[in-house]
Formats: structure tokens, C-alpha cells, sequence
């Protein structure tokens, strides 16, 4: 599947903004489908940190196991899908400051599926471009409310 990519800006700053996309155990409070997440390995979060999750999609739940592969703090980090989670991805979240308080939130989604999933992959593609940008406009209602 060719990768999607979202954008939505947030009136907030770039550490504010970063500290929540770089916190996992954060997802479940702006990722509707997000039921939990629990880093387990201890902090500080860099390459080589992971965290477990429970999502439900599609109405199956879905565990995956992610690790951090790229970390520039403040203004990326990507996570990639470990063996055993139910298919190969990876997901790049950066922070563009665009003025004072103002910035620009991107997600990356990029993955290689199999069997029914490859069949479904134009399909999944736009299901994931909505699902993606429901969830960032839901982080920017909730950073914007400082709710987060």
C-alpha cells in the first residue's frame, strides 16, 4: 500500500505538541480506536524504546508491539510494528513549527500487507487517510481546549 500521509495544524507550541506524540502511553486520549498503551522498556524514549498496544479495527482487537527506530526529539520519531503484530508498519509523526504557537502535525503511515489486506489495500488506504485525520483533528481539539 502506498504510504499515507495526514497534516493538521495545531495552535499550540512544538514541545507541547511533541510531548504528546512522543508519549505512547498518551494514544489512547486522542486515538479513538486505542483501548491502551504501556511502554515496556524504561525511560528515557529513543531508538530502541517499545511500547505494547490494544486497538480495536474494523471490530477485531488488535495488539501490536512497537519500537522506536528514528528519534529526533522535539521534532520526530518513527515506530515500526515488531514480528508477531498483525502486519508490517510504520509510522512517522512530525512537529513543523509554523509561527510562535503555531504548528503543522504530520503522520506517515507506510506498510506492506498481505494477503486479504493487499487485496483491500486501495480500500484500507482511504480508510486509514480518514481514520488518521479524525484522530488528529480530535488532538487538536483536545491540545487547542487544554484538555492535553
Amino acid at each position: 500500500m502506498k504510504p499515507v500521509v495526514v497534516g493538521v495544524d495545531i495552535k499550540r507550541t512544538r514541545g507541547d505538541i511533541y510531548a504528546v506524540l512522543e508519549d505512547a502511553e498518551k494514544n489512547p486520549k486522542w486515538l479513538p480506536a486505542m483501548s491502551s498503551c504501556k511502554w515496556t522498556t524504561p525511560p528515557p524514549i529513543g531508538v530502541g524504546s517499545r511500547y505494547e498496544q490494544v486497538a480495536r479495527y474494523l471490530g477485531k482487537e488488535i495488539r501490536t508491539t512497537f519500537e522506536v527506530t528514528a528519534h529526533e526529539p522535539g521534532h520526530s520519531i518513527t515506530i515500526q510494528s515488531r514480528e508477531g503484530s498483525s502486519f508490517p508498519l510504520t509510522v512517522t509523526r512530525q512537529v513543523h513549527q509554523r509561527g510562535e504557537s503555531h504548528c503543522l502535525v504530520t503522520e506517515m503511515v507506510d506498510s506492506d500487507p498481505s494477503g486479504f489486506y493487499r487485496i483491500a489495500a486501495p480500500v484500507l488506504h482511504a480508510m486509514v487517510r480518514r481514520s488518521i485525520l479524525r484522530s488528529y483533528k480530535r488532538l487538536r481539539e483536545l491540545m487547542e481546549s487544554g484538555e492535553l
